[in-house]
């Protein structure tokens, strides 16, 4: 069972909880993407144990009338084994999305996953246009040549910061220089993709105030994404106007997730010391 100092980052245990958040979601008018927590397998039985997971949740999402997405993380559904086995999983999961009409999203990992992960993508992305999306890493000094792959390909594309302690050789290490990045990075999404291929993945208020910007200016329409438990309040008065979609994790592996996201944050750590406390 999840203690409630962590049910503010992670919607329970089971499918059943976290599709109980994303009605709650639904009532106020954000959209979920759910996550089923786990990452790092080398043993191919767990990396196809989580992608049959992920295909029964798709059956379940279709059993109602949310507007829910799923996201999959490359190592969690077989890239540690190999790149044929993640390759493999992902695209029996993008099927079974396609067949019962839910979205899904490739999540990134390091840098040293990249190559795989877009490829995987793209074969995904040809068998099921519009079916399909990806995470590229403002971070990143090769983000800006993936963009402009990726603007004729027919995914969406969700642009984040980057969470990952990359080497300088291959990351922008300032704050300063990463956030410059991700302007640019926008700057591009605005201009050369379509409607619906675009997700601002941030929290920062000057990035979202540039996101909607942009979109006045490109008449371009779009997709602010979130997490759970990271102001939230900010995404439901942003609902008012815009699509917003939380990111919303589940599972039993939880614990690592839980202290990635107090760590990342003051106001998180501040809301873990009060509950502790409390």
């Amino acid at each position: 069972m999840i203690p409630p100092i962590a049910d503010r980052f992670v919607a329970g245990e089971s499918p059943a909880t976290a599709l109980a958040h994303a009605a709650d979601l639904d009532d106020g008018g954000v959209n979920a993407i759910l996550n089923l927590l786990g990452e790092h397998y080398h043993d191919r039985r767990e990396a196809d144990a989580d992608a049959d997971a992920y295909v029964s949740l798709l059956a379940d999402v279709a059993t109602t009338d949310l507007d829910a997405r799923i996201s999959v993380k490359p190592s969690q559904i077989g890239l540690g084994v190999g790149d044929d086995v993640f390759a493999e999983n992902l695209a029996r999961i993008v099927d079974a999305a396609a067949e019962r009409g839910v979205f899904c999203w490739v999540d990134m990992e390091d840098h040293t996953t990249t190559d795989a992960t877009l490829d995987a993508v793209v074969g995904t992305a040809d068998a099921h246009p519009g079916g399909v999306g990806v995470a590229l890493q403002a971070n990143l000094r090769r983000t800006s040549a993936d963009l402009e792959r990726f603007a004729d390909v027919p995914a969406a594309v969700r642009l984040v910061k980057g969470a990952y302690d990359e080497p300088e050789s291959v990351a922008y290490t300032e704050k300063a220089a990463v956030n410059e990045q991700y302007r640019a990075g926008l700057d591009y999404l605005f201009a050369h993709y379509d409607d619906g291929e675009i997700a601002v993945g941030s929290h920062d208020p000057a990035m979202i105030d540039h996101a909607k910007t942009l979109a006045a200016e490109h008449d371009t329409a779009f997709e602010f994404q979130m997490l759970m438990g990271v102001r939230e309040d900010t995404q439901f008065a942003l609902a008012a106007e815009y699509e917003v979609a939380q990111y919303v994790p589940y599972g039993g592996k939880w614990l690592q997730y839980f202290y990635r996201r107090v760590a990342e944050r003051r106001e998180n750590l501040v809301f873990a010391a009060r509950a502790v406390l409390s």
